[in-house]
């Protein structure tokens, strides 16, 4: 009995899980309902030679384009964000965004459109990018509800997630088991859907996301090939 309660002791006093990820490159097929030609984007993960991780988005459909760029580094089990940049140009206005979290003085300086940006920095605070890979990482931990904190253009806004259960995706690479998690937002107070797909056997990869924006125009990526840690991401075949 003393020997089962000491090792329940050890086992609660073990530190938190840390949040190393592993590095990534996934293409996906990038679709636009209002768009009869699909496009492309690529996501990939990596570390740097200083110790930091950039992860970086781009997706382009003719003239269209957006890149999204993060620095970040790890520390325990929280991800800590240094720079982030967004570039849009082609479909609709032009967007240009960077942040820089300076974890020293804790503060957030940038820009967001041209307009002076500025806010104190707390622990747990995300930009738009890193706040995908704190998701990820909550998920393989089973939570099944997150919150996060997330710099999002001249506000902090609060991100809220449920995860919905499982479902077979069906890629390019095969069939992916993935969880399925959706963004929960008030009703009341936008008609914004998005919901995204993580492949439980690849680290949890995002394997597909479908957004609907307030003026009923969709998008989605969809995952083509991907490379896990190196390993090349295989689904299932019929």
């Amino acid at each position: 009995m003393r020997r089962a309660l000491m090792l329940a002791l050890a086992l609660f006093s073990l530190p938190a899980l840390a949040a190393e990820p592993k590095p990534f490159s996934a293409s996906y097929t990038a679709d636009w309902k209002q768009v009869p030609v699909s496009g492309s984007a690529e996501r990939s993960l990596q570390k740097l030679d200083d110790g930091r991780w950039q992860l970086v988005f781009k997706a382009s459909m003719l003239v269209a384009g957006l890149t999204e760029q993060s620095t970040f580094s790890v520390d325990g089990d929280t991800f800590l964000p240094h720079n982030y940049k967004f570039e849009r140009s082609g479909l609709g206005k032009s967007k240009d965004v960077e942040f820089d979290f300076d974890w020293t003085q804790k503060q957030v300086i940038g820009s967001d459109r041209g307009n002076p940006v500025r806010f104190p920095l707390n622990r747990g605070m995300q930009d738009k990018s890193t706040y995908q890979l704190a998701l990820q990482h909550d998920v393989a931990a089973g939570e099944k509800s997150m919150s996060y904190q997330v710099v999002d253009g001249d506000e902090i806004e609060t991100y809220d997630f449920r995860v919905l259960g499982e479902e077979v995706v069906r890629t390019a690479a095969g069939l992916i088991d993935a969880i399925k998690v959706e963004r929960v937002r008030d009703p009341t107070q936008s008609s914004r859907k998005t919901i995204l797909w993580f492949a439980k056997d690849w680290d949890y990869l995002l394997v597909r996301l479908h957004q609907v924006e307030k003026d009923g125009k969709e998008y989605q990526i969809m995952l083509k090939s991907g490379t896990v840690d190196g390993k090349t991401v295989e689904g299932r075949r019929d």
